[in-house]
This record gives C-alpha cells, structure tokens and sequence, in this order.
C-alpha cells in the first residue's frame, strides 16, 4: 500500500514537471524557442543566419568620415589671414629722411635708423567691426581676410604718393580669430592658433595637450559650419587620410565613450563587458564573456541582437519591418558553433557597442533542473517511506 502510494506521488510529480517544463527557471529562451519565434509571421525582429554573405554585408557598412564629409585641398597652407578682433602691429620704413614719416639727418630720436632712412612703429591695434585698421596718411586699411602680406601690399599702395618708398611689415601679435577651440572632459581646453603652414587636427590635439584617456575609449568629434562628425582617435591615429587639415572655427570635442557589449546566457560571466580595443569580434567577445559554459551550453544556440540602420538591412536581404524609434530595425543573428566553419566567421562578426551576446541553454539542462527539483520533492517522501517501514 505504502510503495503504490509512493509510486502515485512520484508519477504525478513526473507528470506535473513534464507538463510545467517551460515554467522552470532558465536565462532566457532555448534555441529552438528563437528559431519559432522568428518564423513566425508577427515576429517583430529580423532573424538572420550567419554566413559568407552577411559577413561581406557588414564589412561594408558605411561609417562616420571626416575625409568624405570635408573636402580639402592636398594642402591648406595659404598663410594666416587677419580676422576682426586680432591685434596686429605695422611697422613703416621710408628710403630717405624728409617723408612723412622721416626727421631731418642728425636729429635724435630713438627710432632713427641711419641717417638716410627712418622708419616708425605703430602701436599695437585691434582689427574693428569693420575689418579695417588705421594707418596715418593712409586712412583706413581693410585687413579682415586678407594675410599679413596681403595688407602690406595695401599700406604701401596707399602711402605711394605721400611717403618716399615706403615699404610696410605687419605682424600679428594676437590671434584671436584664426584658431580652433579644443574642448572636452579628456583634455585640456584651449583656443589654438592656426600657423601658416597649415595644422592638422592632431597637430591642434596636441597642442592643447593631447588626450588624456586611452585611444579606444577616445572618440573625436569635429563640428565645421554646422555640421558634427565623430570618429575613433584610434582611427584618426590610425589612418592618415581622416588627419584632415583644420580650419578657422573649427571645434574639436574629445569625448570618452568606452565601447561595451552585455552577455547573457549560458557563458561563464554574465556583465556588460568593454571592448578594451577599437574593434573586437564575436569569438573574442565570447572568450571575454569566459567561454560557454560546458555544463549547460547549446553551442548551436548563439545569437547576438542588435539594431541595424537600413541600409545594412537592405544588404543583409532581411524583411523589411517596422524600424524600432531611431529608425533602425532590430536584428538577431544566429551562429551555429557546432560547424567547424562558424568559428571562423565568429573571428571575422564584428562586435558594436551596445551590442547582446546571448548563448542559449542545451535543451538537456532543463531536464536536468527537473530531476533536480523531483529530487528534492521526493527525498523527503522516500525518508518517509523508509521510516513507515521499521
């Protein structure tokens, strides 16, 4: 009576596990649970396997260019050009003494040079609203926009009839137009002068000095005439051709911003992890995440979610659904681990920030956390048989 009693009981706790197996505790769903969903017709995701083609289709995924977006000449040295607000300096020299600028020979002064020539320096002045500066028997010099070079030319030009030979030296001793402001939480702010011979943006980086965060975690973003572009400085380090040449007005923003995946899933560590790099893969993703665990792991079940711009969609040949808020459509790809070949293509997925690893569970584990659960029902009960008995 007692062992059919017995039996009864472990047959219904049996019979319950059986029918309740999707209410046991698990991580998340099983592989054969996101393939379902995905064949469904109100799925509400991309479900795309991963192989040649896809892996070709993200390699071309276009990105942010600071090449692309600024056309520039092979060279932008073209000399400095005065700008309102600088503060620039003249200096005048005349062949012979009785200009307007000159004193009779012999006549003491400390800016006498000789006695056949005279030259004088004007105090120092801010280039006005009007882009002109003054200079005496020439009126009004315009200044804004032209070079050094360009406004001696002018002064000289002006003086030709009054001054004997003049000739004209200007110099600019504040610059405060022809610069570029370096700012963010990385770096020491400043406002850099731009030279003549044309400064590339890590020239005006370094001259505000430099990062001060690791490379990877380093993003440069450039604002010039209203438009924003960011890119890696590990990029910008990287590849000559986006060491575009800067110019007047531009503002540079180092911005630290370290690139992360979260894992979820049947992996040894479940966190949200850094890329620790520029650029990482699938595979070294799932080494960082400790591996799958051997206990638990369907090695056919790795997925990885993410939200793709339409573009890359178009590429992938996916579905074209409802784009999430952004106007990116979310997208699950799938690697079978079990094929020899998935690893290598594993080495060449890359990974983006913000991405989820997810590996699912074997479908065996399930039943293992069954049994384990009848086991701790049941070992009370056979404890209670066993003492019926004596």
């Amino acid at each position: 009576m007692i062992l059919r009693n017995f039996s009864s009981i472990l047959f219904g706790l049996s019979t319950i596990g059986l029918l309740g197996c999707a209410s046991i505790p698990t991580s998340g769903p099983n592989t054969s649970q996101v393939v379902d969903q995905a064949s469904q017709q109100k799925q509400n995701f991309d479900f795309v396997e991963v192989d040649g083609h896809v892996i070709t289709a993200l390699g071309q995924e276009p990105t942010e260019s600071l090449r692309t977006q600024f056309d520039q000449p092979e060279s932008a040295a073209g000399g400095t050009r005065i700008g309102i607000g600088d503060a620039v300096t003249v200096s005048i020299w005349e062949a012979a003494p009785g200009g307007v600028f000159g004193t009779t020979p012999g006549t003491s002064t400390s800016q006498q040079t000789g006695e056949s020539s005279r030259n004088i320096t004007l105090p120092e002045q801010i280039v006005g609203p009007d882009g002109g500066i003054s200079v005496p028997y020439a009126g009004r010099i315009h200044a804004a926009g032209r070079t050094p070079f360009q406004v001696q030319q002018a002064i000289e030009q002006a003086l030709a009839d009054r001054a004997i030979e003049p000739q004209a030296i200007v110099t600019i001793s504040k610059n405060v137009s022809d610069t570029v402001t370096v700012s963010g939480d990385v770096v020491t702010g400043a406002r850099v002068p731009l030279t003549g011979r044309g400064d590339r943006l890590l020239d005006v980086i370094a001259a505000a000095g430099g990062a001060k965060t690791p490379l990877y975690e380093t993003f440069v973003r450039l604002t010039r005439h209203g438009t924003t572009v960011t890119i890696p400085m590990d990029r910008l380090v990287s590849d000559p051709a986006e060491n575009i040449f800067a110019e007047r007005g531009d503002i540079i923003t180092l911005v630290r911003n370290p690139q992360t995946f979260s894992v979820f899933g049947a992996t040894l560590n479940n966190t949200q992890i850094p890329f620790g790099a520029e650029r990482i893969n699938l595979a070294q993703a799932i080494a960082k995440a400790g591996g799958l665990a051997d206990a638990r792991a369907d090695p056919a079940g790795v997925f990885l979610f993410r939200f793709e711009a339409p573009p890359v969609v178009d590429a992938l040949g996916a579905p074209a659904l409802a784009p999430a808020p952004g106007g990116k459509t979310p997208v699950v790809y799938h690697l079978d681990l079990r094929q020899v070949g998935s690893y290598f293509l594993a080495s060449r997925f890359p990974v983006q920030d913000d991405d989820i690893v997810y590996v699912a569970n074997a479908p065996l584990t399930d039943v293992q956390k069954f049994l384990t659960v009848v086991g701790l029902i049941s070992g009370p009960v056979v404890s209670g048989v066993v003492i019926s008995k004596h």
